[in-house]
């Protein structure tokens, strides 16, 4: 049987953006529970502290403090719904309805519905190869006068890109100069397989400008949806005024308390070390797949981390009318204008090598290979 026979049920998804259930810690959270439960105290079945779990906000400082290689204080963080849970609260609370929010053209494709959300104008600026270009970003700058710009400076979701230390530097200095907040989404900076990426956005919170995000989502378990934001204290002392979290009394903090003991049992390194060499594979094994002739006009960046290949396509073929027949050889993927606020970047396909095994991803790979050699071929 042949991969443009074989039955739907055994479509290749190359579009995921998490892990399969295969991968996730299973064995980690029942030492995890075990750990919790035995306390012997019921305090996270309760209403959580607006500022998150005490006990996890610890030991993630610990963690981040290690891991950041530099002082990442507890008094600096505050517990979020994820990435996406983050955002929410900074749209809410440090942006008004019609303002301007700034965000790279490609990003992550809920953020900008995130901040429309909220009333939020997006606004959409260029990348190059080094990410967020500046030169045009200043331009928007000027002309907009954003009151945040969103940007994911670590292997970029969906380009892989990370930006450079004096790239992170120059945006901090733009964010100073002309009075916005920048919003960096690290959800990916832990998550290097090659050279590691330059020191995160939190490096640099104490000018009060910054705002990092970060979450477990990524880097642990999607299911837990818990996060963090590290800012300065005084910015942080305004976003825990956000009335979702008065009223609910912080966020998820039986998830919380949960992720404390994995950091406090050790096994949030044990599993982060088993996952890098896992991701780095898998995305060693998709770079020599697309090293095939039928991708020899195609375009690719090499992944140093995060989850994902942005592939340009063949000159003049578009990813919205190679899904269809890709999908008949038993593959589907992202089309790249999903990730852009106007629409462009049809000749572009994300992959994901996060979801799918070694294998898989090859056959995925030769699967979509043919496919483009069918649409060549008309």
């Amino acid at each position: 049987m042949t991969s443009a026979t074989l039955p739907k049920t055994q479509m290749i998804n190359l579009g995921l953006g998490y892990p399969a259930d295969a991968l996730l810690p299973h064995s980690v959270f029942e030492q995890a529970s075990q750990h919790r439960f035995a306390q012997g105290d019921a305090y996270f079945l309760q209403y959580g502290d607006e500022w998150g779990d005490p006990s996890l906000r610890a030991q993630l400082a610990d963690f981040l403090t290690r891991h950041y290689g530099f002082a990442v204080p507890q008094e600096e963080l505050l517990i979020s719904g994820g990435i996406s849970g983050g955002l929410d609260i900074v749209c809410n609370m440090l942006a008004q309805p019609g303002a301007a929010a700034i965000v790279e053209d490609t990003t992550y494709f809920a953020s900008p519905d995130i901040m429309q959300s909220h009333g939020l104008t997006v606004v959409p600026a260029p990348l190059d190869s080094g990410g967020l270009d500046l030169a045009a970003l200043e331009a928007l700058v000027q002309r907009w006068q954003p009151r945040l710009v969103y940007t994911i400076p670590s292997h970029h979701n969906p380009t892989g890109v990370t930006q450079s230390q004096g790239r992170r530097e120059a945006l901090i200095a733009l964010a100073e100069r002309y009075d916005f907040y920048v919003v960096a989404d690290e959800v990916y900076h832990l998550l290097n397989y090659g050279f590691p990426a330059p020191p995160s956005y939190s490096a640099y919170v104490g000018g009060g400008r910054v705002i990092s995000l970060g979450t477990f989502s990524k880097i642990l378990a999607p299911g837990l949806r818990v996060g963090w934001i590290h800012a300065r204290r005084d910015v942080l002392e305004f976003l825990v005024t956000n009335p979702t979290l008065q009223s609910a009394g912080g966020t998820n903090p039986i998830g919380a308390s949960l992720v404390s003991s994995v950091l406090e049992l050790g096994l949030m390194d044990q599993y982060l070390g088993g996952i890098l060499d896992t991701f780095g594979s898998r995305a060693a094994a998709m770079v020599q797949s697309l090293q095939a002739p039928a991708f020899a006009d195609c375009e690719f960046r090499v992944p140093n981390g995060g989850y994902f290949v942005w592939l340009r396509l063949p000159p003049g073929m578009v990813a919205e009318q190679l899904e269809p027949r890709a999908q008949t050889y038993g593959v589907t993927f992202k089309p790249g204008n999903i990730f852009s606020v106007e629409g462009r970047y049809t000749d572009h396909i994300r992959l994901c090598f996060a979801f799918n095994d070694e294998n898989q991803i090859r056959e995925g790979i030769a699967r979509l290979g043919e496919a483009i050699a069918s649409m060549r071929r008309g």
